[in-house]
């Protein structure tokens, strides 16, 4: 009805039933032919046409076939019984001529193949014996007959098998087009369209087998099939890959045999692609036999084998993973994939497997013609390829230790690594699905007019019956095109993430014995690469990969390549047990194993770090989710002040409790700890930054527990407000933002009382405030602790922690001595009142910056105290060439010396006033004040020793004791250092001449900068 009321027209009915042509469908409904068989064809058929892929196309197809019938009353009351009424042979037929116009031509010419739809029996999961005896007895040829023979020749022989394989197409198409879940069928209806493409091809050896006198029974022939069609997954218009395998029975020589033997392959091409009176079915193609094109047809199989072993290349093996008997001789077929299958699964060992089968990957990818690649459903990006190659790989390198994953066809192979653990569930669950669309959608381009192509449509039209076939009918052309850019994004990412793992190369380089740990293999490779303790490490290898387990089998996976990147490292033996301790902790995690799997850098990373750093192994153990930051650099690099700052606050805010608090504030710096020392062993930061990074992490830290202590202390006066302003001056290499792991925080407090408040209350405030601070940050506690060191106040350890504004500068002004101005040439305001920062930063300026720089006895002063200090602190028993701080040419030198220029000189030249010795050095260097080469001397030298300084952490875990400072003498620990600082495997020896050099060097230059 209209919206008035009135009838609507039959076209407008028809237009939204999905008629594209209403008037022409309107012109079919009323066709003498279809209306000889169909009561009221429109009220019978409309409906039923809505829900297919093309109505108009249906329709034009059924008044075809009728007027094909009209004439054969047999014919017509067959097409009467099938749309007869609503029933599942009706369905069949109009979803077969909805969706394929060549199969609808094909039942127009063939009428008698309308009892194939009439018959419930269905087309996929059907016995392949089953489909092989059809196509032979349509030739003639009896199934069960050792070598069968067609008994017709010529082009009737050739037309009967093409009838035969049209019948069983048509019924797989619509077994397949009446699916309610098109993706779910596929791989039934790509297993039987292999299946048939089998029997198609035993009946043409059958025919070509007539066409001889001798019917070739002198030779043994085997058809192997290869790609799609060895994996049971072939499509609908497809070439078909074999090779072919001959041998000769008793009394026939090799020669006479292989040329009868390339005969029948010839004949049974020919039978199968061809001019004939029925349509051609597909090319076979032999390309892929050894030497391709230039070579024989027709090989026997110690010729297989021999080529294989001395001259195939990657892809071939590659090819050879699908290869399957097919037809002819079945024992010589099975014995031909039984004689290449070993070659098949070692061949990732040959040189640069892997990285080949990447580059050819990316060589198909980019031959994709350029008009074609954003259409291109198979070789293009996100495309069929995508996820063959991945699978594949998988396969080659994973399959020589492991058989049951060793399918040839994509779908299983795909759920068999995934219950191997060897991917993802989740990721093969989505390749899965995206790999069932895509071929899904190549099934129902080619199945429209049974022509073979891999691009998607790009008229409306087109797009529109595809979507409808495919079970988008409610999405239409914008939605299909919507989702399969989405699964294109979705393959392409997932092959990235797999295809190219780092792991893949480096299983390949093992042996088979290597890559299963088989126990004796893996005893004597451990201690070959550098284990002192193989016994020991095999013990830690068992207790991870024994058992049926996903998480055992993922760690039988990572192993046999992490023992490898272990020994790159100092101490391989440490990493292990610090990977099993830590693998204890977290396998059971959903994100752990599937992280080293699956990321591109985490698994090596972590092997580097636990194996050369202790501190690192010792950081990811209190903090095991802190391995996820090995997956990007992005994680690993250092936050900014802002940033921790802010997440400071947070915290804080949320916190009711100043031990919690404080609690919190340690945790955050052990958090930026360990992502620093993460980052510098892995070379994602270094020297500077690396400082700078552990400073502001401290700055952050000092920060919120000065928020924190003063709210204490206000509840504890019971005031609302603070009676003094506060403040916390960084000294040291706090101030210079150089901190390494082992620093304490060196400090002044300052405070400057409100207006009108008592000076003794705002004394005592600040004082609470101060050694609150102190408290919270440095006392033993579950995080570790930030020494807070104020004992470069005035009058030192002997003087008030705290000072009012007041007395700093009535004590600078009175009492300062020479090395408390070079103290604070360090001096910066991190936490607390800025205003203030700014008038105490104002009020050190000319002790630190002295006008008219430094007479000629305070410059001896300066001198004096340095000789003493090398003369006093250094250690007893220490080689003052191998102490990294206080030795020559080390960290104390190059710092003093920049210092003394600063005192001298700052007042005149700006960029002298800075806390940083590296910038002090460049800006003395700019000035003319010290030689750029010296400079550079200085800098290398602080660099390279404050870098060994940390390095000595890193290495050893400790933080601090007698030896923190000096270069070590045992070649284990020497070497260990070397690996932190970057340096190659046994490498040590090259690092302890480099620093000593290079200190040498320093020194030279203090004595004629500082000492002259």
């Amino acid at each position: 009805m209209t919206t008035d009321g009135r009838p609507a027209s039959l076209s407008a009915r028809l237009s939204r039933a999905g008629f594209a042509d209403a008037p022409r469908a309107e012109r079919l409904f009323q066709d003498a032919a279809l209306a000889a068989v169909v009561d009221d064809p429109v009220g019978a058929l409309s409906g039923a046409l809505s829900d297919v892929a093309d109505p108009d196309l249906a329709l034009l197809a059924l008044a075809k076939i009728a007027g094909a019938v009209a004439s054969d009353e047999r014919l017509r009351n067959l097409l009467r019984e099938l749309l007869a009424g609503p029933g599942p042979a009706r369905d069949r037929l109009l979803a077969v001529v909805g969706a394929s116009i060549a199969l609808g031509d094909n039942l127009t010419a063939h009428p008698d193949h309308l009892a194939v739809l009439l018959d419930d029996a269905p087309g996929t999961g059907v016995d392949r014996a089953v489909v092989r005896a059809e196509l032979l007895v349509a030739v003639g040829a009896d199934p069960q007959a050792p070598v069968p023979v067609a008994g017709l020749v010529g082009g009737a022989a050739i037309d009967a098998m093409r009838r035969a394989y049209q019948r069983r197409l048509l019924r797989i198409a619509a077994s397949d087009l009446s699916a309610p879940e098109p993706l779910t069928r596929l791989p039934g209806v790509a297993a039987a369209l292999a299946d048939l493409a089998a029997a198609a091809l035993e009946a043409s050896l059958a025919i070509a087998r007539a066409d001889l006198a001798d019917h070739g029974l002198g030779v043994r022939l085997a058809v192997i099939g290869m790609g799609k069609c060895g994996g049971r997954e072939l499509n609908y218009v497809s070439d078909v890959d074999v090779i072919y395998v001959a041998e000769p029975v008793d009394g026939v020589s090799e020669d006479d045999a292989m040329a009868v033997g390339a005969r029948l392959a010839a004949g049974l091409a020919r039978a199968c692609s061809t001019a004939s009176g029925e349509p051609a079915l597909w090319p076979v193609d032999a390309a892929l036999r050894p030497e391709g094109k230039n070579g024989p047809l027709v090989r026997t199989l110690a010729s297989h084998r021999v080529y294989y072993e001395r001259w195939a290349k990657t892809w071939e093996f590659q090819a050879l993973l699908k290869a399957r008997h097919l037809a002819g001789d079945a024992a010589l077929g099975e014995e031909y994939v039984a004689t290449v299958n070993p070659l098949v699964w070692s061949a990732v060992q040959r040189e640069n497997f892997v990285v080949d089968s990447q580059a050819m990957r990316r060589r198909v990818e980019e031959n994709v013609p350029v008009a074609e690649a954003d259409r291109q459903l198979k070789l293009g990006v996100g495309g069929l390829r995508d996820v063959e190659f991945t699978i594949q790989l998988l396969q080659l390198v994973h399959g020589r230790a492991d058989e049951s994953i060793r399918s040839p066809n994509t779908l299983t192979a795909l759920a068999a690594l995934a219950a191997g653990g060897y991917v993802g569930r989740e990721a093969a669950a989505r390749l899965a699905v995206c790999y069932r669309l895509l071929r899904a959608l190549e099934h129902r381009i080619q199945l429209y007019r049974l022509r073979r192509t891999h691009l998607m449509p790009t008229a409306d039209a087109d797009l529109r019956r595809l979507a409808r076939s495919v079970g988008m009918r409610d999405d239409g052309a914008a939605g299909l095109l919507d989702r399969w850019r989405s699964v294109r994004r979705d393959v392409r990412r997932l092959h990235e993430e797999l295809f190219y793992r780092p792991l893949l190369p480096a299983t390949a380089q093992l042996s088979t014995a290597e890559a299963s740990l088989a126990p004796e293999a893996a005893r004597a490779r451990l201690a070959a690469i550098g284990y002192l303790d193989p016994s020991g490490a095999m013990r830690h290898i068992a207790a991870l990969t024994e058992g049926v387990s996903r998480r055992a089998s993922i760690q039988r996976q990572l192993l046999p390549v992490m023992i490898g990147w272990f020994a790159e490292g100092a101490d391989p033996d440490a990493g292990l047990l610090a990977f099993r301790r830590l693998s204890d902790e977290l396998g059971t995690t959903h994100w752990y194993l599937k992280l080293l799997r699956d990321s591109g850098t985490a698994a090596q990373r972590l092997a580097r770090v636990l194996s050369t750093s202790r501190y690192v192994a010792d950081a990811l153990a209190r903090s095991p989710e802190s391995v996820t930051w090995l997956a990007a650099d992005a994680d690993l690099t250092p936050r900014t002040y802002e940033r921790l700052a802010a997440e400071a606050d947070a915290a804080l805010t949320r916190a009711d409790d100043p031990t919690l608090a404080g609690t919190m504030l340690r945790a955050l710096r052990r958090r930026e700890l360990a992502r620093t020392a993460a980052a510098e062993v892995l070379g994602v930061v270094t020297g500077a930054r690396a400082a700078q990074s552990l400073s502001v992490a401290a700055d952050v830290a000092l920060t919120g527990a000065l928020r924190v202590a003063a709210w204490e202390a206000r509840r504890e006066h019971g005031l609302e407000v603070d009676p003094t302003r506060l403040l916390i001056v960084a000294m040291g290499r706090l101030g210079g933002r150089e901190m390494g792991y082992a620093s304490d925080a060196d400090v002044l407090f300052v405070h400057d009382p409100v207006a009108g408040v008592d000076p003794t209350l705002a004394q005592q405030f600040a004082l609470a405030v101060a050694a609150r601070v102190r408290h919270m940050l440095g006392a033993v506690g579950p995080e570790p602790a930030l020494e807070v060191d104020a004992d470069l106040r005035p009058e030192g350890r002997n003087g008030p922690l705290v000072r009012s504004f007041d007395a700093y500068a009535e004590y600078y002004e009175r009492w300062s001595s020479p090395w408390e101005s070079q103290a604070l040439l360090r001096a910066r305001p991190v936490a607390g009142d800025p205003e203030l920062g700014e008038r105490f930063t104002a009020l050190v300026a000319p002790m630190r910056y002295p006008v008219g720089g430094l007479d000629a006895s305070v410059v001896k002063e300066v001198r004096r105290i340095k000789a003493r200090v090398e003369a006093e602190r250094l250690p007893r028993g220490v080689d003052p060439a191998r102490h990294l701080k206080l030795g020559r040419g080390g960290i104390s030198d190059v710092e003093w010396t920049a210092q003394l220029l600063q005192l001298q000189h700052a007042a005149t030249v700006p960029g002298l006033r800075t806390t940083s010795t590296l910038e002090a050095l460049d800006a003395a260097a700019a000035a003319g004040l010290l030689d750029p080469t010296d400079a550079q001397t200085l800098t290398e030298a602080w660099e390279l020793a404050s870098r060994m300084r940390d390095a000595i952490v890193l290495w050893t875990g400790r933080a601090g004791g007698s030896q923190a400072d000096v270069l070590p003498h045992d070649r284990r620990s020497i070497t260990g250092i070397a690996r932190v600082v970057g340096y190659p495997p046994g490498s040590g020896g090259e690092l302890e001449d480099h620093y000593l050099r290079t200190a040498r060097r320093a020194r030279a230059v203090v004595e004629r900068v500082f000492y002259a």
